[in-house]
């Protein structure tokens, strides 16, 4: 008799096409569909290019432009065009600037329940709440899963949450992925997929459920998974698209390596403090403090229904004089819908800020709060400088608790609207038909009508990469815990116009931390031929973007010396030659300061063989080593200075 097998194992099991399913050991996944966004994918398509590759080779792969819709000069528009002529070319979809944010699109539009979707996007989860194994990963991992490839991980850990009860009166999906950030914090659920199930997910939607696998992502899991049940027939339906609706659920006595239980009728409005999702306390804890702007939208809050509530609750009344409220929509079919049933009309009567569809403010790309004030917003990520405005001061919420301090301009707990303004909950019901808009999708183009990819001035090529080699260079930056790849190579309107142009992004490298980095690092190459960085836990958390590790590269980082890693930010590091080299002793990262030289011999040894690497510190005289945990493939990668390098060296020699 066969094995019980929870919805993540069966996931995994119908796309294994190398390794075995034994927690930490290397698989290798077939990817069905592929998701890449304008920050991620230029990247994406150069890769591509330099590939060879004729077509896309996946089910289904669709190029989204949502994070840099700013045209400030020509640098933003031209990739538009780039993207959308490497999109044709390729043979792959394309969703028009202004059609809105990758993640509800995808949902709506293409994901399939017991499919897999690999995504240059760290929150690409989001589709798990389909019934989907969505990975979020590195564009040149995703590159190679276009090109047919398989996608290599390491085998997760099942973490299974039950849900139980429902939801009170003014709380809503966001408290419930909130509520699990205060229980794992940035890194509590790394190595592990997160799988719902129970009782309790009858009283959530699937954008419910969007919302809470999105987040997934902030506490360093794999991805997040949720059952395809009968909402979800019901959703796909109301999308037009119940004829690709597939049943799937855990087998009866299915077991998880890890057991929570969480009763909703428990949840209250919560809130994450400046500047970590992980940083959750009950908004009871903080009300009463002075906003500036109150932000509604994002791929973390990106259904009608978060805007309808939001609406419900300032309807017929005018929000606070000192606050800006500021309405993201996520999709040109939500505003369709907005417009429709009066939800815009509500917002703009109240004195809110209506914006284009897309990312916009959650990835810095406008609604930067004024200095020294608090922006309470319903995007998933508050890392420092993340909204654009040095040492912002950004709260993570739920529409709710949004809209409710919107009106008093207050951070509000929403249960009080009872008394301050004798509110009912409004209680929500979908639309009898909703608005279905697919026009701003572009269809993939039979072979003979596709045209050739068009560039503009502000592409440039791959820069060339050397191999793996010993050593002796200094410790240009010291770091603590949790540095986020915000941090590492920030977004915002400044710097993203630049994600074609490596030299010109590498200006912006880590200077959140050190605004002298990029001045230092160049004397660091010139001089000593590189340098080295070292991190506490969980280095590279956040985003997705590879640039964090590609730029680093450009700038002479030989590698990364941390205690851990977040999962993509390794990837990527070894995928452009870093190699991410993990302490076995905390002592030893105390011992190190920055300016300390280190020196590295026979570094290709002791990686092709699996063995410790000795680090000299010749400041101070000491040894220590240090650990990696690469599989054989992985080896091979940061030996040849990175994935494309043994790419084309596999080529040349006829293995691929």
């Amino acid at each position: 008799m066969s094995t019980p097998l929870n919805v993540t194992q069966k996931l995994i099991k119908s796309h294994l096409v190398d390794g075995e399913m034994k927690p930490g050991e290397e698989i290798g996944l077939k990817i069905d569909q592929t998701l890449t966004q304008d920050a991620t994918g230029t990247m994406v398509m150069l890769e591509l290019e330099a590939m060879e590759l004729e077509e896309a080779q996946t089910e289904l792969s669709c190029q989204y432009v949502d994070h840099n819709l700013i045209q400030t000069d020509f640098k933003n528009p031209d990739d538009h065009v780039f993207l959308k002529s490497a999109a044709e070319h390729f043979g792959m979809w394309f969703s028009r600037p202004g059609n809105g944010v990758s993640h509800p699109i995808e949902t709506e539009r293409f994901a399939i329940p017991g499919k897999t979707l690999a995504g240059s996007d760290s929150h690409t989860p989001a589709s798990g709440c389909m019934g989907m194994l969505a990975i979020g990963a590195g564009g040149l991992d995703v590159a190679f899963a276009i090109a047919g490839e398989p996608m290599y991980m390491k085998m997760p850990k099942v973490l299974g949450v039950e849900l139980k009860g429902e939801l009170p009166d003014w709380v809503s999906a966001k408290d419930v992925v909130l509520e699990m950030l205060r229980r794992y914090d940035v890194d509590g659920a790394t190595g592990y997929v997160i799988e719902y199930f129970g009782e309790g997910l009858h009283n959530l939607s699937t954008m419910d459920r969007h919302v809470i696998a999105n987040m997934g992502t902030e506490m360093g899991a794999t991805s997040t998974v949720f059952p395809a049940d009968g909402e979800v027939r019901r959703f796909m339906e109301s999308q037009q698209r119940g004829h690709d609706f597939v049943e799937l659920k855990a087998d009866e006595g299915a077991e998880y390596d890890k057991y929570e239980e969480l009763v909703l009728n428990d949840v209250e409005p919560l809130i994450a403090l400046p500047s970590s999702p992980g940083n959750v306390v009950p908004v009871r804890e903080v009300e009463g403090q002075d906003i500036y702007q109150s932000y509604i939208g994002s791929s973390a809050n990106p259904g009608y229904r978060d805007f309808w509530i939001a609406s419900e609750i300032v309807k017929g009344k005018t929000v606070n004089d000192n606050v800006s409220y500021d309405i993201n929509p996520t999709s040109r079919q939500i505003i369709e819908n907005m417009v429709k049933n009066d939800v815009m009309f509500n917002l703009v009567q109240s004195g809110a800020r209506i914006h284009q569809a897309g990312c916009n403010g959650c990835i810095g790309m406008g609604q930067a709060p004024a200095s020294g004030q608090n922006s309470l917003r319903t995007v998933p990520r508050n890392f420092p400088d993340r909204s654009g405005t040095p040492e912002d001061s950004v709260f993570l919420v739920s529409p709710e608790t949004a809209a409710a301090s919107a009106l008093t301009g207050k951070i509000t707990d929403p249960r009080d609207l009872e008394e301050l303004y004798n509110m009912k909950y409004p209680r929500f019901e979908e639309p009898e038909a909703l608005v279905v808009n697919t026009e701003m999708l572009t269809e993939p183009k039979p072979k003979n009508k596709r045209g050739e990819i068009k560039k503009g001035p502000n592409i440039s090529t791959m820069p060339d990469f050397d191999e793996l080699q010993d050593f002796e260079v200094p410790v240009l930056l010291k770091m603590g815990d949790d540095i986020s790849t915000d941090e590492i190579l920030r977004a915002g309107a400044e710097v993203l116009p630049y994600r074609s142009n490596i030299p010109e992004i590498s200006k912006f490298t880590l200077d959140v931390v050190d605004k002298n980095f990029h001045d230092r690092a160049m004397r660091a190459k010139q001089e000593h031929g590189g340098h080295v960085v070292v991190a506490g836990e969980n280095y590279a958390q956040g985003s997705s973007r590879e640039h964090a590790a590609i730029a680093p590269r450009y700038l002479g980082m030989r590698a990364v010396i941390a205690k851990s890693y977040a999962r993509i930010g390794w990837q990527n590091l070894i995928n452009f030659g870093i190699p991410p080299l993990e302490f076995e002793h905390d002592a030893d990262y105390e011992d190190i300061d920055q300016g300390d030289v280190l020196e590295v011999n026979d570094i290709r040894s002791a990686i092709k063989n699996g063995h410790e690497v000795v680090i000299h510190n010749k400041t101070k005289g000491k040894k220590y080593t240090v650990k990696h945990t690469f599989s054989e493939r992985q080896k091979e990668a940061v030996l040849y200075g990175g994935v494309i390098n043994r790419f084309k060296a596999n080529k040349q020699n006829g293995r691929g």
